[in-house]
């Protein structure tokens, strides 16, 4: 059994919802009820660069090592990495520092290709400097555009952020919206993408949310609400009505004093 199975199946569950934060003061931890956020901490001190969740697992790409949790967090005898991705039914895979790409399976590393910086990982597609790739067995395949920032697949169809627009794989790339995007995400139904200055929400079209902090937005995750964080160190919460004290919904915000936030998952 590899270390991730085990913490998947050993991981501690919680009625309330967990937020795990890379921050580069290590792996925070935020605990958050409906749209509330309460108490957090630091789970395990280090240089976080991303992390990802796997039914009950928590995978941290840091400057020394890949991680897995929660408590404790245990090496994964990586080396230093830059991002990792993980999903239910599929591989994990992290970078690292020289833009190679490598495989979780059974307790080993296997690396799949090489490119020039990777920026982003999500289910065997690379967001990287001179393109997006695709995991291809063990080889990446080129599949077009150039200065990607971010990738998701969580809604099926890969979006991707870039340095001039918003991108989604269509009859090839098709571009959503124009731009310098930073991060996107898609889950349940939902997508978020970030530029420096705002996040927009896709609906019928995609449309620009308005936030209680003016911060930038660098990763947004989903579950029984939508979660944000800002690279200064605040959590957001976007709450259905229902799931509010005052009845009203909407965005609520919580700095938990931790800068130089670069991603979020929860769990």
């Amino acid at each position: 059994m590899s270390a991730i199975e085990e913490k998947r199946m050993y991981g501690d569950h919680r009625e309330e919802t967990v937020a795990y934060l890379a921050t580069g003061q290590g792996m925070a931890t935020v605990w958050i009820s409906g749209d509330q956020v309460g108490r957090f901490g630091l789970e395990h001190r280090c240089r976080a660069r991303d992390v990802a969740t796997t039914d009950g697992a928590v995978v941290v790409a840091t400057d020394g090592d890949v991680l897995v949790g929660p408590e404790p967090f245990e090496s994964l005898d990586f080396g230093p990495a830059v991002a990792v991705s993980a999903s239910d039914d599929g591989p994990t895979f992290a970078a690292d520092e020289t833009g190679t790409v490598s495989r979780y399976d059974d307790g080993d590393w296997t690396a799949v290709g090489s490119v020039g910086e990777v920026r982003a990982l999500s289910d065997g597609f690379v967001a990287a400097a001179d393109a997006v790739f695709r995991v291809d067995g063990n080889d990446l395949t080129a599949v077009g555009l150039d200065a990607a920032r971010d990738v998701t697949t969580g809604d099926g169809t890969p979006l991707v952020a870039t340095d001039d627009g918003l991108y989604r794989l269509g009859n090839g790339w098709l571009r959503e919206r124009e731009g310098s995007f930073a991060a996107v995400a898609a889950g349940q139904g939902q997508a978020h993408a970030a530029t420096a200055d705002a996040l927009y929400a896709r609906e019928d079209e995609w449309t620009g949310v308005d936030l209680p902090v003016a911060e930038p937005v660098v990763d947004v995750d989903y579950g029984e609400c939508v979660y944000a964080a800002t690279e200064p160190g605040t959590v957001l919460v976007e709450a259905d009505p229902d799931r509010t004290a005052d009845g009203a919904g909407g965005w609520r915000s919580r700095s938990i004093g931790l800068p130089d936030v670069s991603a979020l998952a929860v769990a």
